[in-house]
């Protein structure tokens, strides 16, 4: 606008605005411009900030699509970890494989029977143990955990199952769930306590020594080794059942009214399982996934017979008895460092007993088609698959107990003395 000398304003027409230039490739449209430089308001979005929302709208779903495939991954492991414990390549034909020559059946009861009527020496195998495996072993250890540990104890120094590091509130509820925590008063009682460890080895088979394992004061039983349908070989009389959630019966027949069930705690969903077994609860179906074969739902036992083994006996067999490496900070895989339940339980009859016998015990690898256990159609050639036990340096151990006289074979399988 502009003034006439007349000073009246003097009006042009508006003059239509020439088109804008096309935008280079990648840049800012010159109405974008307009828009923020005017401060006018733009109905219409430019195209980098719709491009730029629509990334920021896709990186949550992207974020998403990681973790789905990191799980699937996960879930993949797992599948394939359980497929491997749980697959063997050869099956052994039990019919075939469990003659027994009937010279070795007479000559084994009858080596049994000598066993159990010699007399009984009081404190033998503590002292012995003490003896043999000097400043390795503990000769006062208690054999069950009777309360929480502490920082300052061993029992606090280790995770599990070397210790309960991390555990103790959960370790205090679950002794808070169990009227008892030591051994029953009528055995504790007996003067002199002989002890039979029953292994599943398939060494057992065939041999009858059922009636001569009735005849111990404490027979000690190992994960889900059946005594119904084999008695006349393995007897039908348990003091202890020892187990881990894995290894538990899942047959209701598998329990007596007056066993012990000692649990050995490897994990710590072990201790939630415990818990519902315990409080005869059902376990949360989520749970189940992190253990690696199927638990049991039930253990049909009043609390009064459930038990909890001392962590520092594992922790003694394995690092100072065995002399395993302490366990290491790893990736992936086993540091072989766990010995095997069958193991832990000879371990822990030198505490409980004062003489202690085994049976069913003994790995020969060398014969791949030999029966692995007295009750499947597995062979010895499923050990190979088996990551986390040392087989070799637990036989070796087992020969050294044999032949120094502290325990005895009643089946041969370690050291033939019959």
């Amino acid at each position: 606008m502009r003034r006439t000398a007349a000073g009246s304003v003097e009006r042009r027409p508006l003059q239509p605005r020439p088109e804008a230039a096309a935008a280079p490739a990648g840049g800012a449209m010159p109405s974008d411009y307009n828009c923020v430089k005017q401060g006018s308001d733009c109905s219409r979005p430019s195209l980098q900030w719709y491009t730029r929302a629509q990334t920021k709208m896709r990186r949550p779903s992207l974020l998403l699509k990681k973790i789905l495939k990191f799980l699937l991954l996960m879930f993949g492991v797992w599948i394939f970890y359980t497929l491997k414990l749980n697959y063997t390549s050869e099956e052994c034909d039990m019919k075939k494989m469990h003659y027994v020559d009937p010279d070795r059946i007479k000559r084994a009861q009858k080596y049994a029977q000598q066993v159990l009527q010699k007399e009984c020496r009081p404190k033998f195998a503590e002292t012995s143990m003490a003896l043999l495996f000097k400043h390795r072993y503990s000769a006062d250890l208690p054999p069950f955990v009777q309360k929480a540990p502490k920082a300052s104890e061993a029992e606090d120094k280790y995770d599990p199952p070397f210790g309960f590091r991390k555990f103790s509130s959960k370790v205090q509820t679950l002794l808070e769930l169990l009227p008892e925590h030591d051994f029953p008063e009528h055995l504790k009682a007996k003067s002199c306590r002989r002890c039979v460890v029953v292994g599943s080895g398939g060494v057992l088979h065939g041999l009858g020594l059922g009636h001569s394992l009735n005849q111990f004061d404490v027979v000690i039983r190992l994960n889900n080794a059946p005594v119904e349908g084999y008695s006349e070989h393995v007897g039908n009389k348990t003091t202890i059942r020892m187990t881990y959630p894995e290894g538990a019966p899942l047959s209701d027949l598998e329990y007596y009214s007056n066993d012990l069930f000692v649990a050995v705690l490897f994990k710590s969903v072990d201790f939630n399982w415990l818990q519902a077994m315990i409080k005869n609860e059902t376990l949360p179906f989520w749970m189940r996934f992190f253990f690696w074969k199927q638990v049991a739902e039930k253990i049909p036992l009043q609390p009064k017979h459930f038990r909890i083994l001392n962590p520092v006996i594992i922790k003694e067999t394995a690092f100072d008895i065995l002399q395993y490496s302490e366990p290491q900070s790893r990736f992936w895989g086993q540091d072989k460092n766990v010995p095997t339940i069958g193991i832990i339980a000879v371990v822990l009859a030198t505490h409980l007993c004062d003489e202690v016998s085994l049976v069913g015990f003994g790995y020969n690898l060398s014969q791949r088609r030999t029966p692995l256990h007295y009750f499947d159609n597995q062979c010895m050639a499923a050990m190979n698959l088996q990551t986390m036990h040392n087989v070799t340096t637990e036989t070796e151990f087992l020969l050294k107990l044999v032949r120094e006289g502290l325990v005895t074979d009643l089946s041969g399988g370690i050291y033939w003395e019959f």
